[in-house]
């Protein structure tokens, strides 16, 4: 009988650690299967994993994303984790080095599937019927009733960004932005944008510097 095959190694990585965390939590069931090495936040991944799962959180997409710069050493595989499934943002992440672009929302199982793909040499972008669920996960004001959009918008503008910055980033158009803001102003009490930048760092929007391996934080770099 066939030995079976070792776990995926993989990395996982946004600017916020909540929305890591979330992330391990949904494969954390997959153990035998996935096994996550390292969670990031803000900062590259130092161990030798298979691969670095890359959430889009408020973060870079599309061409933006710095593949290379994801790792701190060797060449792990990099997988876009994501609810914005646009045509132009899966081809220039596959372009830009991604070997698998994943949605938010695709069933866990299908998930794991398809990492152990990439794992193995496949590419795996989403199929024409897939259908992303931007409230998979854990983010930032989650607990406080913000939509995982709204809390995008919120981080987004708590690191100083415009609304057109916002909406190029966020992939989102310009008056998309401003009814998430005209939402988010009025969940928070808050009328200026300088009252939302005070909330948000008030209240973990500001990117964090983290870096756990094998369930031990690591210090800062």
């Amino acid at each position: 009988m066939a030995a079976a095959a070792p776990p995926v190694r993989i990395a996982i990585n946004d600017d916020y650690e909540l929305v890591v965390a979330g992330v391990a939590t949904l494969l954390a069931p997959y153990a035998d299967r996935i096994e996550i090495v390292e969670l990031d936040s803000n900062e590259p991944t130092a161990s030798d994993v298979d691969i670095i799962l890359y959430d889009t959180f408020a973060q870079a997409q599309g061409d933006g994303i710095d593949v290379a710069g994801l790792s701190a050493g060797g060449t792990p595989k990099v997988v876009v984790f994501t609810w914005n499934l646009h045509h132009e943002l899966i081809e220039q992440a596959m372009a830009a080095g991604a070997a698998g672009y994943l949605w938010k929302g695709m069933p866990v199982v299908r998930m794991v599937e398809a990492l152990e793909k990439i794992h193995a040499g496949a590419r795996v972008t989403p199929p024409a019927d897939a259908r992303p669920d931007s409230e998979t996960g854990a983010w930032p004001g989650k607990d406080l009733g913000l939509s995982a959009r709204e809390a995008e918008v919120i981080a987004l503008i708590t690191q100083g960004l415009t609304n057109q910055e916002i909406a190029d980033k966020a992939y989102l158009s310009i008056n998309s932005v401003k009814s998430y803001i005209r939402n988010v102003y009025r969940k928070l009490g808050v009328q200026r944008r300088s009252q939302a930048v005070a909330w948000g760092l008030r209240h973990g929007f500001e990117p964090e510097r983290f870096r756990s391996v094998n369930g031990t934080e690591q210090p800062d770099h």
